[in-house]
């Protein structure tokens, strides 16, 4: 071995840093392009990038993320660490043009009979979870404490709100 490391077929780099470097933004393209391949196709594909960038986030604040044997499952995922485990439901929603993520606490599914929808059961899961694919990154809150919805800013609003604003960053972390 002459030192070097390969990258891709025929391409050489001199040392692990540049192969963190692409790695990273390699990651970026390939999840920015499935975001939007996905945008063209079906909303549950960009419900299961999001569960999917949760699972690994959970990972890297030491939890290990497990998933339902069912799709009826009140909740998408169950997060355990040695406190304990979380029922987690996962949501994928993009940043509106005012900088804000909105997230209804209600499940929907279309039938023979049309659309339907159920506000959350309180008791029925312990936090919810949000993926942003513009900002790839995930927000975990504890839906009890808002009522039957809620906002969180990831931009500052044009008039400087401080008040009653749920700033996203102060959600990156499992409670």
């Amino acid at each position: 071995m002459d030192g070097t490391v390969s990258v891709k077929p025929g391409k050489r780099t001199e040392s692990l840093d540049d192969v963190a470097q692409w790695q990273y933004r390699g990651n970026l393209c390939i999840t920015h392009a499935l975001v939007c391949l996905m945008k063209a196709h079906h909303t549950k594909s960009l419900g299961d990038l999001g569960v999917l960038k949760v699972q690994c986030n959970l990972f890297e604040q030491g939890y290990i993320p497990c998933i339902p044997l069912t799709e009826h499952a009140p909740y998408d995922l169950v997060a355990c660490d040695e406190s304990g485990c979380k029922r987690i439901q996962v949501k994928t929603r993009s940043l509106s043009t005012t900088g804000t993520i909105s997230v209804r606490f209600q499940s929907s599914w279309a039938g023979k009979n049309g659309t339907h929808m159920v506000d959350w059961k309180k008791d029925s899961l312990d936090l919810v979870a949000v993926y942003c694919p513009e900002t790839d990154a995930c927000y975990y809150f504890d839906h009890t404490r808002f009522g039957r919805t809620v906002t969180l800013r990831v931009k500052t609003s044009k008039n400087n709100q401080a008040k009653k604003i749920h700033l996203a960053n102060d959600y990156l972390r499992v409670p």
